[in-house]
């Protein structure tokens, strides 16, 4: 390798107890932007090989690492991690979906299957491809090349259009690799049909992360009046109309993601109101309204570190609404999409609201993102999902 990095003498870099990530500050000295978008080697101050991984300058995040072997980011490299990441998916007992179903699963998670930056969700005979690092932007067409022979999908569409591809000095953009537009269509998934626009729709398409939570909520849906703030495409609400709910509303303040809900819940034959409204704005209007479940998926509150005290402050307040808002024994579904925001601070939040609310409150479920999306020990970022199924005495 022509480059490498060293760590500052008497560094406290996480590196050094099994996570993937260097920053800018943590090293003694930079290499030279020409080596950008390669690999390079790091070492502690002592000289002792950490790994293999890929850089970029223009980064904070200088340093991914993806092997503690002297390897190559080349085609057998790229070949050999895919094949570990199916395999792995393969051998999930439960991925969330039934087997007389199309496959809708994450078949790649960035760092937690060795390819720092690669995601990949599966959605029947379509995969949908995000590169967000430059390393893997540069090897982009190998990428797209192997998990054609590798899966042999009809399409891969390349939504690179996520912002933190700007901290990697990326270009935004949404494409196919057969660069004919992929038409919206049915799926279904977890026995119900959803209307999908995996080239035009939020992020990957579908949140493949709340697959398992929608039967966990639901299970508590027979005969209650369910509401399901930050509804999206509706599936919490779909889900609990199927199993029995006495009534059921959704909300969302995108008119689109309430037009799908509406599509959805006609496709699929379930009674099921949804409305285009600002959650925070309907609890405030509707004071004296009253629900027995009430599901809190809000997007990410804490888009970065520095916006986490603003963000659980946001938390707080809507989880103390829902909790004013629940019969006594009614059942709250709340949910956090942020790494930043670990189980620590989000269970002392919900405690706080609690408290505020005058509730005595109850944990009936712990919940967290699906096998499908592995964590890393080492590495908290690799959990982002994490939430609670409540019981308010």
């Amino acid at each position: 390798m022509a480059a490498s990095l060293k760590l500052k003498p008497n560094a406290t870099a996480r590196v050094l107890h099994g996570h993937p990530w260097v920053f800018a500050n943590e090293v003694v000295e930079l290499p030279p932007g020409e080596h950008d978008g390669g690999v390079v080697e790091c070492r502690d101050s002592r000289g002792r090989f950490l790994g293999a991984g890929i850089y970029n300058s223009r980064s904070q995040i200088v340093w991914r690492r993806f092997s503690r072997e002297r390897v190559a980011l080349d085609e057998a490299y790229l070949r050999s991690a895919l094949q570990r990441a199916i395999a792995c998916r393969d051998r999930m007992p439960d991925t969330g979906y039934r087997k007389d179903e199309p496959a809708v699963r994450r078949l790649v998670w960035s760092e937690s299957d060795d390819l720092p930056g690669v995601v990949v969700d599966q959605f029947g005979d379509t995969l949908v491809l995000q590169t967000q690092t430059l390393a893997m932007e540069k090897r982009l067409a190998m990428l797209v090349a192997l998990l054609d022979e590798l899966v042999q999908p009809a399409e891969i569409i390349l939504r690179n259009d996520a912002s933190i591809r700007r901290l990697e000095g990326l270009p935004l953009e949404v494409k196919t690799r057969s660069g004919k537009a992929w038409e919206p269509r049915w799926l279904r998934i977890g026995g119900l049909d959803y209307w999908l626009d995996l080239q035009g729709g939020q992020k990957t398409g579908f949140y493949l992360d709340q697959r398992f939570q929608h039967a966990a909520v639901a299970k508590y849906a027979p005969g209650r009046r369910v509401l399901d703030a930050f509804c999206n495409q509706g599936p919490f609400a779909l889900h609990c109309a199927r199993a029995g709910a006495a009534e059921v509303r959704g909300l969302d303040s995108a008119a689109e993601a309430v037009a799908q809900a509406r599509r959805n819940a006609e496709r699929n034959g379930l009674r099921a109101e949804f409305l285009v409204a600002n959650v925070f704005d309907y609890f405030t209007e509707r004071r004296d309204e009253t629900w027995d479940l009430i599901v809190l998926d809000p997007p990410p509150f804490a888009k970065s570190k520095g916006a986490l005290a603003g963000a659980m402050r946001g938390y707080k307040e809507i989880n103390l609404r829902s909790m004013q808002r629940l019969t006594p024994g009614g059942v709250l579904a709340t949910y956090s999409c942020s790494h930043h925001v670990q189980d620590a601070d989000f269970r002392a939040m919900l405690a706080e609201a609690a408290a505020d609310a005058k509730r005595r409150v109850h944990v009936l479920e712990f919940c967290h993102q699906p096998p499908d999306h592995p964590v890393l020990v080492a590495m908290p970022e690799s959990e982002y999902l994490r939430g609670f199924i409540l019981r308010m005495e």
